[in-house]
């Protein structure tokens, strides 16, 4: 592939996994999605089923917003990818294996897990084109 949609993809996983987060965390937070883990009907309500404690959430909602933050800045201060980008798609990946082991411990549908599925997807293609 050429050099030009390479970053034209790397540049797209950006601003899908900021929105998505974004989208996740403080647009659809209190609301249901197909996607909540055993048929949660909130974000606390999915945490409390996948057995992890209450202030869990709100750890794991700050470094996800962060991580957002960090691919919008990212996009617009390129030279700061290494030392902020690679470190929060770091994190984001671990994040994202644990969430997709929730969905494997409360015994959910692949299409539960798909968002999940998708972030690491995308984390995967921007660390493999730094």
């Amino acid at each position: 592939m050429s050099e030009l949609v390479i970053s034209w993809v790397v540049s797209v996983c950006k601003i899908l996994i900021a929105v998505g987060l974004i989208n996740v965390w403080l647009i659809r937070f209190n609301r249901p999605t197909k996607y909540r883990g055993a048929g949660s009907h909130n974000m606390k309500e999915e945490f409390a089923v996948y057995g992890l404690p209450s202030w869990s959430l709100y750890v794991v909602g700050g470094f996800k917003l962060a991580i957002a933050l960090c691919m919008i800045l990212v996009l617009f201060v390129p030279s700061l990818m290494l030392s902020l980008g690679v470190p929060a798609l770091g994190i984001l990946s671990v994040l994202m294996l644990g969430a997709i082991s929730m969905h494997i411990k409360v015994k959910d549908s692949l299409t539960r897990a798909l968002p999940a599925v998708m972030m690491l997807l995308m984390a995967s293609v921007i660390l493999f084109n730094v």
